[in-house]
Protein backbone atom coordinates (compact mmCIF):
# COMPACT_ATOMS: atom_id res chain seq x y z
CA UNK A 1 0.00 0.00 0.00
CA UNK A 2 1.81 2.96 -1.31
CA UNK A 3 0.77 5.79 1.61
CA UNK A 4 3.16 8.33 0.35
CA UNK A 5 0.92 8.20 -2.87
CA UNK A 6 -1.88 8.68 -1.30
CA UNK A 7 -0.84 11.33 0.86
CA UNK A 8 0.47 13.13 -2.30
CA UNK A 9 -2.29 12.84 -4.43
CA UNK A 10 -5.07 14.13 -1.31
CA UNK A 11 -5.19 17.94 -1.63
CA UNK A 12 -5.57 17.75 -5.76
CA UNK A 13 -8.56 15.49 -5.00
CA UNK A 14 -9.72 17.91 -2.38
CA UNK A 15 -9.60 20.79 -4.48
CA UNK A 16 -10.92 19.31 -7.57
CA UNK A 17 -14.04 18.56 -5.52
CA UNK A 18 -13.91 21.93 -3.88
CA UNK A 19 -14.35 23.42 -7.12
CA UNK A 20 -17.03 21.23 -8.67
CA UNK A 21 -19.49 22.61 -5.41
CA UNK A 22 -18.93 20.85 -2.51
CA UNK A 23 -18.38 22.45 0.08
CA UNK A 24 -15.28 22.15 1.97
CA UNK A 25 -16.50 20.22 4.67
CA UNK A 26 -18.52 17.81 3.04
CA UNK A 27 -15.78 17.82 0.29
CA UNK A 28 -12.82 16.92 3.36
CA UNK A 29 -15.02 13.71 4.61
CA UNK A 30 -15.25 12.38 1.06
CA UNK A 31 -11.90 12.50 0.30
CA UNK A 32 -11.25 10.86 3.75
CA UNK A 33 -13.81 8.11 2.87
CA UNK A 34 -12.27 7.47 -0.57
CA UNK A 35 -8.65 7.02 0.95
CA UNK A 36 -10.03 4.22 3.47
CA UNK A 37 -11.46 2.63 -0.17
CA UNK A 38 -8.20 3.02 -1.37
CA UNK A 39 -6.66 1.26 1.15
CA UNK A 40 -8.90 -1.70 0.98
CA UNK A 41 -8.75 -1.85 -2.39
CA UNK A 42 -5.42 -0.98 -3.79
CA UNK A 43 -3.38 -3.62 -1.93
CA UNK A 44 -5.52 -6.07 -4.63
CA UNK A 45 -5.37 -4.30 -7.47
CA UNK A 46 -3.92 -0.68 -7.97
CA UNK A 47 -5.57 1.91 -10.46
CA UNK A 48 -3.88 2.94 -13.63
CA UNK A 49 -4.90 6.01 -12.58
CA UNK A 50 -4.65 6.81 -9.04
CA UNK A 51 -4.91 10.24 -9.26
CA UNK A 52 -8.49 9.62 -11.21
CA UNK A 53 -9.85 6.52 -9.32
CA UNK A 54 -9.66 8.48 -6.08
CA UNK A 55 -11.51 11.94 -7.70
CA UNK A 56 -14.11 9.61 -9.21
CA UNK A 57 -14.78 7.96 -5.47
CA UNK A 58 -14.46 10.77 -3.23
CA UNK A 59 -17.19 12.42 -5.88
CA UNK A 60 -19.23 9.28 -5.06
CA UNK A 61 -18.66 9.63 -1.45
CA UNK A 62 -19.87 13.18 -1.39
CA UNK A 63 -23.11 12.45 -3.66
CA UNK A 64 -24.00 9.55 -1.09
CA UNK A 65 -23.17 11.97 1.83
CA UNK A 66 -25.55 14.67 0.63
CA UNK A 67 -29.24 13.32 1.25
CA UNK A 68 -31.06 16.16 2.66
CA UNK A 69 -34.15 17.44 0.31
CA UNK A 70 -32.18 20.65 -1.02
CA UNK A 71 -29.37 17.63 -2.25
CA UNK A 72 -31.69 15.14 -3.93
CA UNK A 73 -33.86 17.95 -6.24
CA UNK A 74 -29.72 18.94 -7.58
CA UNK A 75 -29.17 15.11 -7.28
CA UNK A 76 -29.78 14.60 -11.29
CA UNK A 77 -27.66 18.07 -12.35
CA UNK A 78 -24.57 16.73 -9.50
CA UNK A 79 -24.60 13.23 -12.02
CA UNK A 80 -24.43 14.70 -14.88
CA UNK A 81 -21.27 16.99 -13.62
CA UNK A 82 -19.42 13.62 -12.75
CA UNK A 83 -15.70 13.05 -13.62
CA UNK A 84 -15.10 10.55 -16.12
CA UNK A 85 -13.28 7.74 -15.65
CA UNK A 86 -9.52 8.17 -16.46
CA UNK A 87 -6.89 10.59 -16.16
CA UNK A 88 -7.25 13.40 -13.78
CA UNK A 89 -5.76 16.69 -14.59
CA UNK A 90 -2.28 17.07 -13.60
CA UNK A 91 -2.46 19.99 -11.55
CA UNK A 92 -1.19 21.22 -8.12
CA UNK A 93 -3.47 22.90 -6.21
CA UNK A 94 -1.72 21.92 -2.68
CA UNK A 95 -0.58 25.87 -2.68
CA UNK A 96 -4.21 26.60 -3.33
CA UNK A 97 -5.67 25.16 -0.59
CA UNK A 98 -3.41 26.41 2.17
CA UNK A 99 -4.44 29.81 1.27
CA UNK A 100 -8.01 28.86 1.30
CA UNK A 101 -8.23 26.93 4.39
CA UNK A 102 -6.04 30.42 5.74
CA UNK A 103 -9.20 32.29 5.10
CA UNK A 104 -9.53 35.51 6.99
CA UNK A 105 -13.17 34.39 8.60
CA UNK A 106 -10.85 32.10 10.97
CA UNK A 107 -8.47 32.87 13.31
CA UNK A 108 -4.79 32.19 12.86
CA UNK A 109 -4.73 29.58 15.10
CA UNK A 110 -8.15 27.81 13.63
CA UNK A 111 -6.42 28.40 9.88
CA UNK A 112 -3.57 26.28 10.76
CA UNK A 113 -5.05 23.42 12.50
CA UNK A 114 -7.36 23.04 9.88
CA UNK A 115 -4.69 23.19 7.13
CA UNK A 116 -2.65 20.65 8.97
CA UNK A 117 -5.30 18.19 8.92
CA UNK A 118 -7.05 18.55 5.72
CA UNK A 119 -4.38 19.39 3.43
CA UNK A 120 -1.70 18.85 5.79
CA UNK A 121 -2.69 15.09 6.79
CA UNK A 122 -2.02 15.24 10.19
CA UNK A 123 -3.72 13.51 12.98
CA UNK A 124 -5.59 15.25 15.15
CA UNK A 125 -3.31 14.51 17.86
CA UNK A 126 -0.20 15.44 16.75
CA UNK A 127 -1.72 18.82 15.70
CA UNK A 128 -3.13 19.03 19.70
CA UNK A 129 0.69 18.12 20.46
CA UNK A 130 1.97 20.80 18.36
CA UNK A 131 -0.42 23.61 20.21
CA UNK A 132 -0.12 22.42 23.59
CA UNK A 133 -3.63 21.58 24.10
CA UNK A 134 -5.97 18.92 24.77
CA UNK A 135 -7.03 16.45 21.81
CA UNK A 136 -10.73 17.16 22.33
CA UNK A 137 -10.32 20.55 22.19
CA UNK A 138 -8.44 20.49 18.82
CA UNK A 139 -10.71 18.57 17.26
CA UNK A 140 -13.66 21.23 18.25
CA UNK A 141 -11.56 23.89 16.97
CA UNK A 142 -10.89 21.96 13.40
CA UNK A 143 -14.45 21.20 13.33
CA UNK A 144 -15.59 24.93 13.57
CA UNK A 145 -13.18 25.81 11.07
CA UNK A 146 -14.12 23.47 8.73
CA UNK A 147 -18.13 24.69 9.22
CA UNK A 148 -16.45 28.45 8.64
CA UNK A 149 -15.31 27.67 5.36
CA UNK A 150 -17.93 25.35 4.01
CA UNK A 151 -19.72 28.34 2.07
CA UNK A 152 -16.38 30.11 0.79
CA UNK A 153 -15.61 31.11 -2.61
CA UNK A 154 -11.90 28.77 -3.20
CA UNK A 155 -10.46 31.74 -5.43
CA UNK A 156 -10.51 34.09 -1.88
CA UNK A 157 -7.29 33.76 -0.88
CA UNK A 158 -6.26 34.33 2.72
CA UNK A 159 -2.95 35.64 5.09
CA UNK A 160 0.48 34.85 4.04
CA UNK A 161 1.74 34.70 7.23
CA UNK A 162 -0.75 31.99 8.10
CA UNK A 163 0.25 30.31 5.46
CA UNK A 164 3.92 30.51 6.54
CA UNK A 165 3.12 29.57 9.73
CA UNK A 166 1.00 26.00 8.37
CA UNK A 167 4.25 25.29 6.32
CA UNK A 168 6.35 25.88 9.12
CA UNK A 169 4.55 23.16 11.21
CA UNK A 170 4.30 20.85 8.71
CA UNK A 171 7.94 21.21 7.77
CA UNK A 172 8.54 20.62 11.64
CA UNK A 173 5.84 17.64 11.46
CA UNK A 174 7.44 16.21 8.91
CA UNK A 175 11.51 16.48 10.33
CA UNK A 176 10.84 14.98 13.50
CA UNK A 177 7.58 13.28 13.76
CA UNK A 178 5.86 10.05 12.54
CA UNK A 179 5.08 11.87 9.27
CA UNK A 180 7.22 12.66 6.37
CA UNK A 181 5.72 16.03 5.05
CA UNK A 182 9.24 17.67 5.66
CA UNK A 183 10.19 17.43 1.36
CA UNK A 184 6.72 18.77 0.53
CA UNK A 185 6.81 21.76 2.69
CA UNK A 186 10.05 22.90 1.13
CA UNK A 187 8.56 22.40 -2.11
CA UNK A 188 5.45 24.42 -1.33
CA UNK A 189 7.48 27.23 0.01
CA UNK A 190 9.74 26.99 -3.11
CA UNK A 191 6.37 27.85 -4.97
CA UNK A 192 5.28 30.66 -2.69
CA UNK A 193 8.88 32.29 -2.78
CA UNK A 194 8.31 32.09 -6.39
CA UNK A 195 4.92 33.68 -6.42
CA UNK A 196 5.46 36.49 -3.98
CA UNK A 197 7.86 39.00 -3.22
CA UNK A 198 8.18 38.70 0.64
CA UNK A 199 11.04 38.27 2.42
CA UNK A 200 9.93 36.48 5.67
CA UNK A 201 8.72 33.81 2.67
CA UNK A 202 12.24 33.90 2.06
CA UNK A 203 13.42 33.34 5.63
CA UNK A 204 10.99 30.44 6.12
CA UNK A 205 12.81 28.78 3.24
CA UNK A 206 16.23 28.88 4.32
CA UNK A 207 15.11 28.16 7.23
CA UNK A 208 14.07 24.69 5.96
CA UNK A 209 17.18 24.19 3.74
CA UNK A 210 19.15 24.97 7.00
CA UNK A 211 17.50 22.14 8.85
CA UNK A 212 16.89 20.17 6.50
CA UNK A 213 20.54 19.47 5.36
CA UNK A 214 21.07 18.33 8.53
CA UNK A 215 18.60 15.23 8.24
CA UNK A 216 21.05 12.48 7.09
CA UNK A 217 23.47 13.22 10.40
CA UNK A 218 20.15 13.33 12.70
CA UNK A 219 19.70 9.53 13.29
CA UNK A 220 22.70 6.79 13.82
CA UNK A 221 21.97 3.84 12.16
CA UNK A 222 20.27 2.14 15.26
CA UNK A 223 17.44 5.01 14.87
CA UNK A 224 18.46 6.53 18.14
CA UNK A 225 18.79 10.40 17.92
CA UNK A 226 21.83 11.76 17.46
CA UNK A 227 22.48 15.59 19.61
CA UNK A 228 23.77 18.28 17.18
CA UNK A 229 26.77 18.77 18.94
CA UNK A 230 27.69 14.94 18.21
CA UNK A 231 26.53 14.66 14.72
CA UNK A 232 29.17 13.93 12.03
CA UNK A 233 28.83 17.07 9.98
CA UNK A 234 30.29 15.85 6.77
CA UNK A 235 27.06 14.16 6.63
CA UNK A 236 25.34 17.40 6.12
CA UNK A 237 24.63 18.61 2.84
CA UNK A 238 26.56 21.83 1.93
CA UNK A 239 24.86 22.73 -1.43
CA UNK A 240 21.47 22.99 0.80
CA UNK A 241 23.43 25.18 3.64
CA UNK A 242 24.72 27.35 0.86
CA UNK A 243 21.35 27.86 -0.67
CA UNK A 244 19.87 28.54 2.00
CA UNK A 245 22.60 30.88 3.72
CA UNK A 246 22.56 32.89 0.19
CA UNK A 247 18.55 32.94 0.48
CA UNK A 248 19.31 34.37 4.09
CA UNK A 249 21.20 37.13 3.24
CA UNK A 250 19.49 38.50 0.64
CA UNK A 251 16.16 38.35 2.92
CA UNK A 252 18.24 40.44 5.34
CA UNK A 253 18.97 42.95 2.98
CA UNK A 254 15.83 43.87 2.84
CA UNK A 255 16.13 45.46 6.44
CA UNK A 256 12.58 43.72 7.67
CA UNK A 257 13.32 41.27 10.17
CA UNK A 258 10.68 38.25 10.99
CA UNK A 259 10.66 35.26 13.50
CA UNK A 260 11.70 32.86 10.21
CA UNK A 261 14.95 35.41 9.10
CA UNK A 262 16.02 34.71 13.06
CA UNK A 263 15.65 31.30 13.28
CA UNK A 264 17.41 30.53 10.19
CA UNK A 265 20.38 33.22 11.26
CA UNK A 266 20.56 30.64 14.40
CA UNK A 267 20.63 27.69 11.58
CA UNK A 268 23.14 29.41 9.81
CA UNK A 269 25.61 30.82 12.50
CA UNK A 270 25.39 26.10 13.51
CA UNK A 271 26.21 25.24 10.06
CA UNK A 272 29.11 27.40 9.43
CA UNK A 273 30.48 26.21 12.82
CA UNK A 274 33.12 23.58 11.53
CA UNK A 275 32.45 21.57 14.88
CA UNK A 276 30.65 22.09 17.77
CA UNK A 277 33.08 23.47 20.07
CA UNK A 278 33.75 26.54 17.26
CA UNK A 279 29.96 27.55 17.47
CA UNK A 280 29.77 31.31 18.36
CA UNK A 281 27.23 30.86 21.02
CA UNK A 282 27.57 34.33 22.10
CA UNK A 283 25.64 35.62 18.48
CA UNK A 284 23.18 32.89 18.30
CA UNK A 285 22.04 34.53 22.19
CA UNK A 286 21.80 37.88 20.45
CA UNK A 287 19.79 36.18 17.41
CA UNK A 288 17.90 34.85 20.15
CA UNK A 289 16.85 37.71 21.78
CA UNK A 290 16.12 39.18 18.66
CA UNK A 291 13.42 36.78 18.41
CA UNK A 292 11.94 36.54 21.88
CA UNK A 293 11.37 40.63 21.18
CA UNK A 294 9.76 39.56 17.67
CA UNK A 295 7.31 36.65 19.23
CA UNK A 296 7.44 36.60 23.39
CA UNK A 297 7.32 33.11 22.81
CA UNK A 298 8.32 30.75 26.09
CA UNK A 299 9.27 28.04 23.77
CA UNK A 300 12.23 30.82 22.37
CA UNK A 301 13.46 31.84 25.38
CA UNK A 302 13.72 28.39 26.67
CA UNK A 303 16.36 27.52 23.71
CA UNK A 304 17.65 30.59 24.63
CA UNK A 305 18.43 29.36 27.97
CA UNK A 306 20.89 26.41 26.65
CA UNK A 307 23.19 29.11 24.28
CA UNK A 308 23.31 30.90 27.15
CA UNK A 309 24.51 28.07 28.83
CA UNK A 310 26.97 27.61 25.91
CA UNK A 311 27.64 30.57 25.67
CA UNK A 312 28.13 31.97 29.47
CA UNK A 313 28.37 28.63 31.69
CA UNK A 314 25.14 26.26 32.52
CA UNK A 315 25.24 28.28 35.90
CA UNK A 316 23.75 30.90 33.62
CA UNK A 317 22.32 28.75 31.88
CA UNK A 318 19.82 27.29 34.62
CA UNK A 319 19.65 30.93 35.93
CA UNK A 320 17.67 32.01 32.64
CA UNK A 321 15.78 28.73 32.68
CA UNK A 322 14.79 29.51 36.35
CA UNK A 323 12.95 32.18 34.76
CA UNK A 324 10.69 30.18 32.65
CA UNK A 325 7.72 27.90 33.23
CA UNK A 326 8.67 24.33 34.53
CA UNK A 327 5.52 23.27 32.74
CA UNK A 328 7.04 24.14 29.41
CA UNK A 329 7.50 20.99 26.96
CA UNK A 330 11.73 19.88 26.98
CA UNK A 331 12.04 22.29 30.42
CA UNK A 332 13.07 19.06 31.91
CA UNK A 333 15.21 17.50 29.15
CA UNK A 334 16.62 21.22 29.25
CA UNK A 335 17.38 21.48 33.28
CA UNK A 336 19.35 17.78 32.83
CA UNK A 337 21.40 19.19 29.87
CA UNK A 338 22.65 22.00 32.00
CA UNK A 339 23.04 19.87 35.14
CA UNK A 340 25.28 17.58 34.00
CA UNK A 341 27.03 20.31 32.01
CA UNK A 342 27.32 21.74 35.56
CA UNK A 343 28.67 19.03 37.28
CA UNK A 344 25.44 17.56 39.30
CA UNK A 345 25.24 14.57 37.52
CA UNK A 346 22.75 13.10 40.01
CA UNK A 347 20.10 15.63 39.47
CA UNK A 348 21.18 15.39 35.58
CA UNK A 349 20.15 11.53 35.54
CA UNK A 350 16.97 12.34 37.52
CA UNK A 351 15.38 14.95 35.51
CA UNK A 352 16.85 12.75 32.11
CA UNK A 353 14.40 10.12 33.15
CA UNK A 354 11.74 12.23 34.36
CA UNK A 355 12.07 14.08 30.57
CA UNK A 356 11.62 10.89 29.01
CA UNK A 357 8.33 10.36 30.43
CA UNK A 358 6.96 13.38 29.40
CA UNK A 359 8.74 13.16 25.46
CA UNK A 360 6.25 13.69 22.73
CA UNK A 361 7.78 10.73 21.16
CA UNK A 362 9.39 7.29 21.32
CA UNK A 363 12.60 8.70 19.53
CA UNK A 364 13.14 11.35 21.83
CA UNK A 365 11.84 8.77 25.02
CA UNK A 366 15.08 6.73 24.34
CA UNK A 367 16.96 9.51 23.57
CA UNK A 368 16.18 10.77 27.48
CA UNK A 369 16.15 7.18 28.68
CA UNK A 370 19.95 6.53 27.62
CA UNK A 371 20.94 9.68 28.69
CA UNK A 372 20.09 8.76 32.03
CA UNK A 373 21.19 5.68 32.07
CA UNK A 374 25.05 6.66 31.05
CA UNK A 375 25.01 8.76 33.75
CA UNK A 376 23.85 6.33 36.45
CA UNK A 377 26.59 3.94 35.19
CA UNK A 378 28.80 6.74 35.37
CA UNK A 379 27.89 7.58 38.55
CA UNK A 380 28.07 3.77 39.77
CA UNK A 381 31.54 3.73 38.54
CA UNK A 382 32.68 6.14 40.26
CA UNK A 383 31.21 5.27 43.54
CA UNK A 384 33.11 1.86 42.83
CA UNK A 385 36.41 3.51 42.13
CA UNK A 386 35.95 5.40 45.79
CA UNK A 387 35.72 2.07 47.51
Amino acid sequence: MNEALLRSLTPSVLAILVRRGADFAAAEDAVQDALVEAVRVWPVEQPREPKGWLVTVAWRKFLDATRSDAARRRREDLVDEEPAPGPAPAVDDTLQLYFLCAHPSLTPSSAVALTLRAVGGLTTRQIAQAYLVPEATMAQRISRAKRTVSDVRFDRHGDVATVLRVLYLVFNEGYSGDVDLAAEAIRLTRQLAAAIDHPEVRGLLALMLLHHARRAARTAPDGSLVPLAEQDRARWDTESIAEGVEILQAALARDRLGEFQAQAAIAALHADAPAAEETDWVQIVEWYDELARLTDSPVVRLNRAVAVGEADGPRAGLAALAELNDSLPRHTAVAAYLHERAGDLATAARLYAEAAKKAPNLAERDHLTRQAARLNASRLKRLEGDT
